[in-house]
């Protein structure tokens, strides 16, 4: 069979069939009586052979390598291509992620196209400046697509680029609450964690609901976290948390002024104070830890707490007795 019907039959080009003659893939071993070269049953099904290869993503070297060397083992062949296509299957990937970040830039012009793929590179870039200085420069014109802070956010370790990217969240508008929801659902606890502090720092009604869902984190330090800012938001679920963060002296500070802040609300002070009250009757807690709910209770109103620094003046501690008669007298404005 001539180059002409070959090329019509197996659907390749006479100009490829060349190009493998002359790599030594695949040569007419045949001879017309015009002295044309003919193909051979044989070389066609050679050429079907490299075609085969060839759409597994192999070079025409390995191809030859593959048909001609007895030694070859297809098996480190295939590993190889697998590890290939995975590299580039995530290249694609992320090149698909960055066209789609700049569409939802929505540039007007190339100007702005190059702005969005200036401030992406830097979000990924090794040096902590640049990428803080990428997440403030990010509220602008042309900012950076939500989508983009929210990844780099969650993946953040620095805290001040971290503080940069939260606060570029916050004034990013609508959506930054359900991507950041994805983060809730890493099974990293510190993914989570970030993800809640990136969400404290979001305003409305959705993010609070997802504080709310943190607070069930199996995770403490994520759960701690959710209630400090709860907390902030004026939310009642927050209490039992706060209150365990005094009594284990895990940023105790932070949660006696939420609880102080929650207690704005008189329904909510005397929960609070019911609450402290109650970790102080009921269940094993260290001295130091009395301490602490003794003093959590001064900035609580209302008669409960006045009435349960009262009874802890006279306690068998000395140091909360103390405690409680000292704030007793400032509450009395003595």
């Amino acid at each position: 069979m001539l180059i002409g019907e070959v090329a019509r039959r197996s659907g390749v080009s006479a100009r490829m069939l060349r190009h493998y003659d002359s790599l030594g893939l695949v040569r007419p071993t045949g001879r017309t009586g015009a002295g044309y070269r003919e193909y051979s049953s044989e070389d066609i099904r050679r050429i079907f052979h490299i075609e085969s290869l060839r759409s597994l993503g192999l070079p025409l070297r390995e191809v030859k390598r593959a048909l001609d060397d007895p030694g070859f083992k297809p098996s480190e062949l295939v590993e190889d291509l697998i590890r290939r296509t995975r590299e580039r299957i995530a290249a694609e990937t992320e090149l698909l992620t960055r066209l789609r970040r700049i569409g939802a830039a929505e540039p007007a012009g190339w100007e702005d196209v190059l702005q969005v793929v200036v401030l992406l590179h830097a979000l990924g870039s090794e040096s902590a400046g640049k990428r803080q200085r990428a997440a403030l420069s990010s509220v602008g014109e042309v900012p950076v697509p939500v989508e983009a802070l929210v990844e780099a956010v969650l993946s953040e370790t620095d805290p001040n680029v971290a503080g940069a990217l939260r606060w570029a969240l916050a004034r990013s508008g609508d959506g930054a609450s359900a991507l950041l929801a994805e983060g809730l659902g890493s099974p990293v606890a510190e993914v989570r964690k970030r993800a809640v502090q990136s969400i404290a720092e979001v305003p409305g009604g959705e993010a609070t609901a997802l504080l709310r869902d943190a607070l069930a984190d199996p995770d403490i330090v994520v759960r701690r976290c959710a209630a400090l800012a709860l907390g902030a938001r004026g939310v009642a679920d927050a209490v039992p948390t706060l209150i365990d963060m005094i009594v284990e002296e895990t940023n105790d500070a932070d949660a006696a002024d939420a609880l102080s802040a929650l207690a704005g609300d008189p329904a909510l002070g005397d929960q609070i104070a019911t609450g402290l009250v109650d970790r102080l009757a009921h269940g094993p807690v260290e001295p130091s830890a009395r301490r602490r709910l003794t003093q959590a209770l001064a900035d609580i109103p209302g008669a409960t707490a006045s009435r349960a620094l009262a009874d802890l003046s006279h306690d068998e501690d000395r140091a909360v007795a103390l405690t409680a008669t000292y704030i007793l007298k400032l509450r009395n404005g003595r």
